[in-house]
């Protein structure tokens, strides 16, 4: 099943529902698939009462939407009810899909999600981008797409639309790489280069972090700063249930506030910025290892083992993620930090130093840390929950386009 809902992202149409009779109706659609996507398997009469619709209304709605393949029925309720069994609806396991895509520093992954959030299909290749300009990549990520969409369309699935994670700035049209350091790009439309005839939102990675910790984590408050890391660095505000996205579309980039105005140079312009100590790169030259193909499990290994340096490393780089944090918390007072990606692998020698830095420098109560479960797969799972979510929260758009 998909996780409850909660606000997020607005739908990959971007369209408003009006209040005419069409905009009720086709919000009306969406609370049903919220009520059976969050609670199900639910009879006809079980979503009426959910959802305060009568009963023949809500029988209207469930035909037309298991019409469309969204949903389906189980068949009759489990006996031990009062009254006469109902038939047990269910959100389909065939039908739309969403497909996320995550173009890594070092690696590109794509995934199949079912309306029911089950990942069915899967795809990634490992090596270098940085430095590569953007047509070969994506030219590799389009390969990867297609073998999913193959494998999803065995299964009986077909795409309602592809979200891409990037490592870096895009702007608010949903598409272009404003500044990706760690990539070497700049003002990179990536519309054109993806598959056509899909629906294409490109987001920041830590904003698809961020969702799907939203979306999928245990418990998850919905005011919290996600922090996440590869290569570099970056985090994403949630505010009651929503990312914060700033002017530009470029809020969160944690990992270009200086915490060392005098250190090292970074790929952004700056110097001193977090990422220089936090970063796995530079966790990994302040312990004096060679580039590794698995950084966070060789570091993580090597702790656990006892090695002095690198438990010195990371102990640095916790302190100088509690001085950025610190910032952010007192900023914002958010409800707790969670930690992910690479960073939840090395949380048990990060948090300690990074613990201390913000109890010693919060204005306020020190905010709680936790570590997500979802780990490096936030980005990708996050990418393609979106497009499931967006089918949920305008079911008959779907229709339109398949």
């Amino acid at each position: 099943m998909t996780a409850p809902l909660h606000e997020g992202r607005p739908p990959a149409t971007g369209r408003a529902l009006s209040d005419t009779q069409q905009g009720m109706r086709r919000r009306n659609l969406a609370r049903v698939m919220h009520a059976v996507s969050a609670q199900g398997p639910l009879s006809r009469a079980a979503v009426s009462s959910h959802i305060g619709l009568t009963r023949a209304a809500v029988s209207t709605l469930v035909d037309e939407l298991i019409r469309w393949g969204l949903l389906e029925e189980l068949g009759p309720e489990r006996p031990g009810r009062v009254g006469r069994p109902g038939s047990a609806l269910a959100v389909s396991a065939r039908g739309p899909a969403g497909i996320g895509a995550e173009i890594g520093v070092d690696h590109l992954a794509v995934c199949a999600v079912d309306l029911r959030g089950t990942v069915r299909a899967r795809a990634v290749r490992q090596g270098a981008n940085r430095g590569r300009a953007p047509q070969p990549v994506i030219e590799e990520l389009t390969a990867l797409v297609r073998r999913v969409l193959a494998e999803a369309d065995r299964e009986g699935l077909w795409p309602a639309g592809l979200a891409v994670a990037v490592p870096g700035l895009v702007a608010r049209d949903g598409r272009t790489v404003v500044r990706a350091p760690n990539l070497d790009w700049n003002d990179t439309d990536l519309g054109p280069l993806l598959p056509g005839g899909l629906p294409v939102t490109v987001d920041n990675e830590a904003n698809y972090g961020a969702l799907a910790e939203l979306w999928l984590g245990a418990d998850t408050p919905r005011d919290f700063l996600h922090v996440s890391a590869e290569i570099g660095i970056g985090a994403a505000v949630v505010v009651d249930g929503q990312v914060l996205r700033g002017t530009r579309g470029f809020a969160g980039e944690l990992g270009h506030v200086p915490v060392h105005p005098d250190g090292p140079a970074c790929p952004c312009g700056g110097r001193g910025c977090l990422e220089q100590y936090a970063g796995e790169e530079a966790v990994l030259r302040a312990a004096g290892l060679e580039p590794h193909e698995d950084l966070v499990g060789l570091l993580a290994a090597r702790a656990e083992g006892g090695d002095e340096a690198v438990r010195r490393a990371l102990r640095d780089a916790g302190t100088a993620l509690g001085i950025a944090l610190t910032g952010a918390v007192n900023l914002l007072d958010p409800e707790t930090v969670v930690l992910g990606g690479a960073l939840a692998g090395l949380s048990p020698w990060l948090l300690p130093s990074l613990s201390d830095e913000l109890t010693g420098r919060t204005a306020g109560p020190t905010c709680s840390v936790s570590v997500s479960g979802l780990g490096p797969e936030g980005p990708l799972l996050g990418a393609a929950h979106s497009v499931v979510r967006a089918v949920l929260d305008d079911p008959a758009v779907v229709a339109e386009r398949h």
